[in-house]
């Protein structure tokens, strides 16, 4: 239940830090309550009840009106040239990475940060400026409020200075490949584990029993809309199936496209369907992009895409796409240490009352390596890597079967090279690199 607890609070930090009007919006809530709480010294202090340090600012309605007046015009003018960057920096992860990093760079805090304090601070300005009024004991200036909006833009330009920093830094392709490779090694982390139940008894039929009934005579659940189905309730779903003694077999996992009036799922007994169908909302999420949370094949994908870009003869960047295949194979040597996916949900009486369509081990490995195979046709430098990567997953794998899967790979490999590579001492390079896999994978098999 607390891991279950945990993803959904994880789905809902993604969809929440994946925006730019978020983290202003709390900062300029922050940037008035401290305005209030400024103004309100500040009228004390003009009131006679309270004396002001001696380094607060001090002057004329007039200059006050000048100062905040300018850091007003300047601060717009600054937010306007970061916002300029960001859509410059958009514009190239698109181009360079693919459309799908664009996630990865509007969900980073840096940025959402320095728009949001440069947008606080002129909220903080335009406030403190409105504040200066006729009266009963002359012009009331808030000396306080200018000498903070001072601090802030103070603050605001050691921001700025780590902002340009951080861009530079960020734009780069191995620090954008290592920031996929880290949300990879999270959705490990999140996926990995026990299954959610952690009952006594199994009781029911088995699932091998319950698909022969929902093949045979199960009531079909639509889609509502289309989009990618992005987050799955499956607590929420064995909580309806268990209220009215069904089994619901999900269709689809997260990150794959639903067509509204196509199949989401299917119900036994078949009276139960409609009643499923109607509340399903409340169980699932549809959106118009993939995300992380249930999804640990879109981060790979995401590395096999700039593998491939970078493969293709427009860029023909080597290097990157040795870099992508080094970070796949660093996650995969944590999915088959780790990986556990939970393909049914039983509720508290054991009985299995939802089941799901998890990602496996094997896809993940195919999606991981064939296209960049594929991509990588007539280059020993990339089909030497891949053979290096599947030789570390190998340490990693617990089972015959996982060795396999790699086993599979490398023959694959091994027959591009021989089909595609011209060179005999590359091809010999390659096939070294391949009995190294062979050798392996029965030194591993042995041990265990």
């Amino acid at each position: 239940m607390i891991r279950r607890v945990h993803i959904e609070s994880q789905w809902r930090r993604e969809a929440l830090r994946t925006n730019l009007w978020l983290v202003p919006t709390v900062e300029v809530a922050l940037a008035t309550g401290l305005f209030l709480g400024t103004w309100a010294l500040d009228w004390a202090a003009y009131r006679g009840s309270l004396e002001l340090p001696s380094w607060v600012i001090s002057g004329t309605a007039d200059a006050a009106r000048q100062i905040l007046a300018a850091i007003a015009a300047a601060l717009i003018t600054v937010v306007g040239v970061v916002f300029s960057i960001m859509i410059v920096t958009l514009t190239l992860a698109s181009t360079q990475f693919g459309p799908r990093m664009l996630r990865t760079f509007i969900r980073d805090r840096t940025t959402q940060l320095t728009l949001g304090t440069f947008v606080a601070t002129f909220v903080y300005a335009i406030l403190a400026l409105v504040a200066i009024s006729p009266g009963p004991h002359g012009d009331f200036v808030p000396h306080l409020s200018i000498t903070v909006c001072m601090a802030l833009v103070l603050t605001d330009l050691a921001v700025l200075i780590y902002f340009i920093h951080h861009i530079t830094t960020s734009i780069q392709l191995p620090h954008v490949i290592a920031s996929i490779a880290a949300d990879l090694s999270e959705a490990i982390e999140t996926g990995a584990g026990e299954p959610e139940w952690a009952g006594g008894v199994e009781r029911g039929p088995s699932a091998a029993e319950l698909h022969a009934r929902l093949d045979d005579c199960g009531g079909p659940v639509l889609a509502p809309a289309s989009g990618y189905l992005q987050f799955v309730r499956h607590r929420t779903l064995v909580h309806i199936a268990t209220e009215l003694q069904a089994v619901i077999r999900l269709e689809n996992r997260p990150g794959h496209f639903l067509v509204q009036g196509h199949q989401l799922a299917t119900v036994w007994p078949p009276e139960a369907a409609p009643e499923v169908a109607r509340t399903f909302a409340q169980a699932h999420i549809t959106g118009p992009a993939r995300t992380l949370t249930q999804d640990i094949a879109f981060a790979v994908d995401q590395l096999v895409e700039i593998a491939i870009r970078a493969l293709s003869p427009a860029v023909n960047d080597t290097f990157t796409a040795l870099t992508c295949i080094d970070w796949l194979g660093e996650g995969l040597c944590r999915i088959a240490a780790r990986w556990q996916p939970n393909p049914v949900h039983r509720d508290e009486a054991g009985y299995i009352r939802v089941m799901a369509v998890p990602v496996g081990y094997e896809r993940l490995v195919q999606r991981a390596f064939e296209k960049i195979r594929q991509a990588g046709r007539g280059m020993p430098a990339i089909l030497i890597r891949q053979l290096d990567a599947l030789a570390e997953i190998m340490t990693e794998t617990t089972s015959p079967e996982q060795r396999q899967v790699l086993v599979s790979q490398a023959e694959m490999i091994e027959r591009v090279s021989t089909e595609s590579v011209p060179e005999q001492a590359d091809r010999e390079d390659v096939h070294r690199r391949y009995l190294a896999v062979l050798t392996l994978n029965a030194s591993v098999g042995n041990e265990s």
